[in-house]
């Protein structure tokens, strides 16, 4: 801060100061040098402070001649001094305060920008929130428009359109606006009342300017209007500011009337010693409390408070004068030190900057290396390439700016690469999206075939063919998202039909097997309880109706399977001994009823031909089987296990056998039906 010469400043004299000099001339025993009006103040301004205070001031000539003492003369110094200690403070209001804060807004993310913006905004005096509200505006629109190009390329990845992406504002960009309305809501409210208060505050001033006028051609005594002068000084400095319009104007009438006043009361020597004295003190309390930042860290806070400690020194008068170069000195020193701290942080961050160039640089290697190197042969891979990526990203967010000449240089040399990236993925998922609509339709086609038999009664031939189309379905890939679950609803549905329909018929069929079960045990006791016939054709043919009625009954309980075949077995073996009828005759006799069945149809010939061709492919595949066991036989070693297996394989050659003499009798039937 540097010290201001206010006469350099003013080099020409108001005409009302002219005035009032040439009015009292006459009456001075000493002249004293009247205070120069600045030069930007034009005639038409010189004329309105001549108007609006020459009428109020009583003119000296006016009034009869009086002796007048010969007061102390105050020094031109000493004037510059109490003239610098009633300037308006408007100047300094309007100061550049671009200072940036020491926190870096752009490693904030959006939830702490917008909780820190919903903080601040209820400060009702938005001077002292407007810069940071600023930079935190800046940061979030910043941060919010990398999120919306993430989330626009994560659609395009997806499949979508760029044209038709959409951006839907998160709760914090619509928490953020809120909070945001709040500050221009409370700005204009502040700027509204502002100026209603800078209207007051010249009304004020204009008052005080009155009351100077009116202490100026006060009677009263020393003392009294000294103190009253005080008041209204006190009064002067807080009343805040006014238009800048009306600022100068302001201070060259009050910078004229306080001349006035000095001129009048010639203050004495030892009441303005008293007054130098307590501006010493308050200037040396300054001094300590700059002094004391010091020793804190150099932020935007200190810097502030130096410039407040400024502009209270500014409104302090004057010194006495053997103190007033050491206390200033000591002043400018703290002043100097912290702001050459300052300099040195904001030094320090732009090695940083450099640092994290460098770092950033190191990044935007990686991920071209990634990239160049990408190869996506699954959703997998691309899962782990994009966590790769997404590492690189959120190091990246966790690095700090990079110098201003190279910020945006180094970012678009790693966006170019992320772009780069985001390509291969949307190549790599539009491939997979025709992929997969090509499984969509293989799986369309099996929905088509499981519903054309999952209205079928062959349970265990569509069983097998509907096993065989899930298995296929397991071997498709997967199909578009937004497909998948309606189509693997339409394939179970069908599915579902079949076996259920399957569960209830074998549910139903266990009980019609229970009632078979009793049905064969009603036959076996009637074999058991057979009373013999007149004549054995008639024995034989209640023998066929038993068999054929057995026949004719359907499955009975697994369990029970073997247990009554045995049972109808041993029962029909007894009835035919009883009855002195070979086991042969029976089934011929059925087959001759057959034959002759096949003889009064229309295509009888036709049918019986197929029947031994029938027969005749049993017999052949018969005897084949009977072959291979007898081979099967000689090779099984004498031990415990392979006799019992041995034993089994004879049985079962045994029971051919009986069939093949059956099937060779109905043969020979047949031929002989043939002639």
């Amino acid at each position: 801060m540097e010290k201001q010469n206010l006469n350099d400043q003013n080099p020409e004299k108001s005409e009302m100061m002219i005035q009032e000099e040439k009015s009292t001339t006459a009456k001075k025993t000493v002249k004293k040098k009247a205070v120069k009006v600045p030069k930007q103040v034009d005639e038409e301004l010189r004329n309105t402070i001549v108007e609006r205070f020459s009428d109020g001031i009583k003119d000296k000539n006016d009034e009869p001649e009086k002796p007048t003492p010969v007061l102390p003369q105050i020094s031109e110094e000493e004037r510059n001094v109490i003239i610098r200690m009633f300037m308006d403070t408007q100047a300094a209001l309007s100061m550049d305060n671009t200072v940036y804060e020491d926190i870096d807004y752009d490693h904030l993310n959006k939830q702490e920008l917008v909780e820190m913006l919903e903080e601040i905004v209820e400060e009702k005096d938005v001077s002292k929130i407007k810069q940071q509200v600023s930079f935190i505006k800046g940061a979030f629109y910043r941060r919010n428009k990398e999120d919306i190009e993430s989330k626009r390329q994560d659609f395009i990845a997806e499949g979508g359109n760029a044209d038709d992406f959409q951006s839907i504002p998160d709760p914090l960009e619509i928490r953020f606006n809120n909070a945001f309305s709040v500050y221009r809501h409370n700005k204009a409210k502040f700027t509204e009342e502002l100026e209603k208060q800078k209207q007051s505050n010249l009304a004020e001033k204009y008052k005080i300017l009155d009351e100077l006028r009116e202490l100026i051609n006060s009677e009263e005594t020393l003392k009294k209007t000294y103190d009253q002068f005080q008041e209204l000084q006190e009064k002067w400095k807080s009343i805040g500011i006014v238009p800048i319009a009306e600022n100068n104007n302001l201070w060259q009438n009050y910078h004229f009337l306080v001349e006035r006043f000095f001129d009048k009361v010639r203050i004495n020597k030892e009441l303005r010693d008293l007054d130098l004295k307590k501006n010493l003190e308050q200037k040396i309390e300054l001094c300590e409390k700059a002094e004391e930042l010091l020793q804190a860290e150099p932020t935007y806070r200190t810097f502030k408070l130096l410039q407040k400690y400024h502009d209270e020194w500014r409104e302090i008068g004057p010194v006495p004068r053997e103190n007033n170069e050491e206390i200033w000195e000591r002043f400018k020193k703290a002043s100097d030190q912290i702001n050459q701290q300052r300099r040195d942080h904001y030094k320090g961050l732009q090695e940083d900057q450099k640092q994290n160039y460098e770092l950033k640089k190191g990044l935007c290697e990686q991920i071209e290396t990634l990239v160049s190197d990408i190869d996506f042969s699954s959703i997998k891979s691309v899962e782990k390439y994009s966590d790769k990526i997404a590492e690189l990203i959120k190091t990246w967010k966790t690095i700090g700016r990079a110098p201003k000449a190279q910020n945006d240089e180094i970012w678009d040399r790693f966006k170019s690469s992320l772009d780069a990236f985001y390509q291969k993925k949307r190549d790599f998922f539009a491939d997979l999206k025709k992929q997969q609509m090509e499984n969509y339709n293989a799986k369309v086609r099996l929905c088509e075939r499981a519903e054309a038999i999952q209205d079928s009664t062959s349970w265990r031939i569509t069983t097998d063919e509907l096993i065989g189309l899930q298995k296929e379905w397991k071997s498709i890939g997967p199909v578009p998202r937004k497909f998948s679950d309606k189509i693997w609803k339409r394939f179970r549905a069908a599915c579902d039909i079949f076996f259920n329909n399957k569960a209830a018929f074998y549910k139903s069929r266990k009980e019609d097997e229970e009632d078979n079960l009793k049905k064969k045990e009603a036959i076996i006791d009637e074999m058991i309880h057979f009373v013999s016939k007149a004549t054995k054709e008639e024995n034989m043919a209640a023998v066929r109706e038993l068999r054929k009625r057995w026949d004719e009954i359907g499955h009975v309980v697994y369990k029970e399977k073997d247990k009554i075949q045995n049972k109808y077995r041993e029962s029909y073996n007894e009835l035919l001994k009883k009855l002195s009828i070979a086991s042969g005759e029976v089934a011929n006799s059925q087959f001759r009823q057959k034959l002759e069945t096949f003889k009064n149809s229309g295509q009888g010939e036709q049918q019986i031909l197929k029947e031994r061709s029938h027969l005749y492919a049993k017999i052949k595949k018969l005897k084949e089987e009977i072959i291979l066991w007898e081979n099967n036989i000689g090779f099984f070693s004498d031990s415990k296990q392979s006799n019992a297996l041995k034993t089994e394989f004879e049985k079962k050659i045994a029971k051919a056998k009986t069939e093949l003499k059956s099937l060779n009798d109905k043969l020979r039937l047949i031929d002989q039906e043939l002639g």
